[in-house]
């Protein structure tokens, strides 16, 4: 049970200061009340360093881990268990101790008066935009835990995907690391042996090639500065981190996404696919078309398509269709395009965009297991050519000198 600290006031108005051992905060409050006490503030009591408690690295929160909540509390919530005791149960029952400590946070602040996506959003580097807009869909449209299930198959499919993709890479990424370390050792401890005859070859004025001349450069920049390479690699992703957090940042870098070659692709239909599916599940279930438009756009993951999508609400309010700013944008391709304008005509434009979205997603997954199967030859001709630069690097010489010779 962990300890929390207070400052309280008697009913003298006596200053009074200490620990209190409860499950939550709210609940120390309470215990702190019953003891005739008025709680001025109540925090969580850190642990010092030096501790016996030591110091943990934080535990990855794994996509089936979120899944499985949501299935959790969709269960607990079809079968009437209220919002707070659902929660609490969770909480309770959570192994993992980030999510538990997360689970009793969004239980404190819903019974202090917020809602569920205000809670989870809360706590961003569990909960994921789409998630919350699952969420927030689920609360407006009165079928949250529908929303809840569908989230869960969502995040398992995602966590399928991941492992297939991992699986699928180990083996180009043991040997693109294999293949980098054998390169720099050779960089580093092979070529400097070769010194003396490139120096005793410029003596003579035969000089040297040009890509022996590289060699020579990066050969020396490894041996001098190598092991303060990795210093401005860290300022860099600092540096970009930093820039992406802020509203321009994440805008320019949603906008370059979309333009890298094969991935941008990828990055493009995912962020179609989530808004498609969360508009039609937000219309099938009776939500307002404006309504959905803005919480759909939220759960898109890119910030320029989220922008077209709040254009395309401003249109939708002067009595244009959904249609018209959609395809201005040049974000939407023509074909997915015909078919909500279609819908649009037919009235059936949330089973439609259900549809679409399920087609995307398999696109998607057949551009990944593409892309995938790329990079293991691609890595192979990468290591080649870095161990080819160094053999030719140091042999060229040598034929110079034998031709002349000859």
């Amino acid at each position: 049970m962990p300890d929390f600290a207070y400052v309280a006031k008697t009913a003298t108005g006596e200053r009074r200061e200490g620990t209190i051992a409860a499950q939550t905060k709210r609940a120390a409050m309470q215990r702190l009340r019953q003891q005739m006490l008025y709680p001025v503030s109540v925090s969580d009591v850190k642990p010092m360093l030096g501790s016996g408690a030591g110091f943990e690295l934080p535990q990855r929160i794994k996509k089936e881990q979120i899944a499985d909540l949501c299935t959790q509390l969709a269960d607990l919530l079809n079968n009437g268990v209220p919002m707070l005791e659902s929660l609490s149960i969770l909480a309770d029952v959570t192994i993992h101790p980030r999510l538990q400590a997360a689970m009793r946070r969004i239980h404190d602040s819903v019974a202090e008066g917020s809602t569920l996506d205000q809670a989870m959003a809360a706590e961003p580097a569990i909960f994921s935009e789409l998630t919350l807009s699952m969420v927030r869909a689920g609360q407006e449209g009165a079928f949250l835990e529908e929303s809840l299930q569908r989230t869960s198959v969502f995040l398992n499919k995602q966590d399928e995907m991941r492992a297939k993709i991992i699986g699928a890479l180990t083996y180009p990424l043991i040997l693109g690391f294999v293949g980098t370390l054998i390169t720099s050792l050779m960089m580093v401890f092979l070529v400097p042996k070769f010194q003396p005859f490139f120096d005793r070859l410029e003596a003579t004025g035969s000089g040297l090639p040009m890509i022996t001349i590289l060699l020579l450069a990066v050969s020396h920049g490894l041996m001098n500065y190598g092991l303060l390479l990795p210093i401005p690699v860290v300022v860099i992703v600092f540096a970009v981190k930093k820039f992406i957090a802020t509203d321009s940042g994440r805008l320019h870098w949603d906008t370059w996404k979309l333009k890298i070659p094969v991935m941008g692709n990828i990055f493009h239909d995912a962020a179609v696919s989530r808004a498609c599916r969360v508009l039609g599940t937000l219309l099938r279930n009776g939500v307002p078309l404006l309504k959905s438009l803005k919480i759909s756009s939220e759960s898109t993951g890119n910030r320029v398509l989220q922008e077209v999508m709040m254009k395309s609400a401003e249109n939708v309010t002067t009595g244009d269709t959904l249609a018209k700013p959609l395809a201005a944008s040049g974000l939407i391709p023509p074909q997915i395009m015909a078919m909500i304008r279609i819908a649009e005509e037919s009235n059936s434009l949330d089973d439609v965009l259900v549809k679409i979205a399920d087609r995307i997603d398999n696109k998607v997954e057949r551009q990944l297991e593409v892309m995938v199967r790329m990079i293991e030859p691609l890595m192979l001709v990468l290591i080649g050519g870095m161990v080819m630069f160094v053999i030719v690097g140091v042999l060229l010489p040598v034929f110079d000198l034998n031709a002349t010779v000859n």
